[in-house]
């Protein structure tokens, strides 16, 4: 009999031995014990003669919980505000937040203290259930070039550069479920650098769009435009933006045909900066792609200003796995500010700008200006949105979160709101 055998039976011995009369009858059950567990006489006796003890409440294992709930939804909060930024680089952000936190969200000196010093881990925790909750898909629709491939160089070796400037550029479809006719193109350009993005909305890809989209950019950057990479799309690969390239002494490389990890930043930036936003939906008029640069004037603000990004900074080779190190979370801003070569006077306006924005304010505004922009989708028929951002009968849709049979976008839909619902 084991020990565990041993203590139940002692325990069921022991109201027979409580209810027995007699001295000889009480003797006969220690007999029987002792014979039965092995245990001496007197040691039945005082566990036996000793009062039952009641069953404890065992405590949960484990710490005690830090964080309460208020702390809790303050930082979700703050982390849908921000664009569900990930748990490294939404500690970065927390202390360019808390002031304007403080008003909005009535925090405590305690509660903003426990906000303030709380770890990336531990905000991975507390915030997984609704980690889980967003997943998206991305497409394209570009076409390879074939002009000039022989003088635009290919550029396969990694991006070293220490100084702003040296940029990769991208289109984005917003094609919807079909590609007949003209329709909008994102144009995405990331600085390698700084980590700095631009992006506005083109109709089409002609050669004088994207080019005059591209100036655009080149226009609003703090610094100068020292180089451009793209893919072997038409809408790049022309004469057009070749001689724009030489006339202004831009350095304009090109990946590797079906290489998409040669451009790999700015395919990075096409999903946090633009499909997060816009969707998969079809846009196609001029009130459309004037919304939609409206919309990109407020996200540039946000993005560059107030949403810390990394860096890789070495990677490291251990048996068969990388080991990547990665730099301290820095807004695009800041690392502009570090740059020499930054334009002073646009780095000083774009710091006071930043001095005076409330982002949680400027999150709403672009909710609202989404709203119109997805008012503004074309649709042929029924389009069936889906939570998630999923495809539904080969038809490309905006975030949602909820399914809906609708002809066009909901105005109420936006992505943070979307993401809100879905994880409340």
């Amino acid at each position: 009999m084991g020990p565990q055998g041993k203590s139940e039976y002692v325990a069921q011995m022991r109201d027979r031995y409580v209810r027995a009369k007699s001295r000889g009858e009480k003797g006969r059950l220690l007999t029987e014990a002792m014979t039965v567990t092995g245990f001496h006489r007197k040691a039945l006796i005082r566990a036996w003669r000793r009062p039952e003890r009641r069953e404890r409440r065992r405590r949960p294992r484990g710490r005690a919980r830090r964080y309460g709930p208020a702390v809790v939804r303050a930082l979700k909060a703050i982390w849908q505000a921000a664009g569900y930024p990930w748990s490294v680089r939404l500690k970065a952000l927390l202390p360019m937040w808390l002031p304007w936190a403080r008003k909005r969200l009535a925090l405590s000196s305690a509660m903003e203290t426990q906000v303030r010093t709380i770890s990336a881990r531990q905000i991975d925790r507390v915030l997984a259930r609704e980690k889980r909750q967003i997943r998206r898909r991305q497409y394209g629709r570009t076409k390879p070039g074939t002009l000039l491939k022989h003088h635009i160089p290919l550029k396969t070796d990694h991006w070293d550069v220490t100084e702003p400037g040296f940029t990769e550029v991208d289109l984005v479809s917003h094609s919807g479920d079909r590609a007949d006719g003209d329709f909008l193109q994102s144009l995405d350009m990331t600085d390698i650098h700084t980590t700095w993005v631009e992006t506005c909305a083109v109709m089409g890809k002609s050669q004088v769009r994207v080019q005059e989209g591209l100036e655009q950019l080149r226009q609003q950057l703090p610094f100068a435009l020292r180089g451009i990479d793209s893919d072997n799309g038409s809408e790049f690969i022309n004469a057009h933006l070749h001689g724009y390239c030489q006339a202004l002494a831009i350095q304009f490389t090109r990946g590797r045909p079906y290489k998409k990890d040669d451009n790999a930043h700015v395919e990075q930036k096409n999903w946090t900066h633009v499909r997060k936003h816009m969707g998969y939906l079809r846009y196609d008029t001029e009130a459309a792609r004037t919304a939609m640069n409206d919309v990109y004037a407020d996200l540039r603000l946000l993005q560059n200003l107030f949403l810390p990004s990394v860096k890789l900074q070495s990677k490291e080779r251990i048996g068969a796995r990388l080991r990547r190190r990665y730099g301290a979370p820095r807004t695009p801003l800041d690392r502009v500010q570090a740059c020499p070569q930054a334009d002073r006077a646009k780095v000083a306006a774009l710091v006071a700008l930043r001095n005076r924005l409330d982002p949680f304010a400027l999150a709403a505004r672009i909710d609202r200006k989404l709203e119109r922009v997805y008012a503004l989708a074309a649709s042929r028929g029924t389009t069936s949105i889906k939570a998630g951002g999923g495809v539904e009968a080969g038809a490309k849709t905006a975030p949602a979160s909820t399914p809906l049979k609708i002809k066009t976008p909901p105005p109420s839909v936006t992505p943070f709101m979307a993401r809100r619902n879905a994880v409340g």
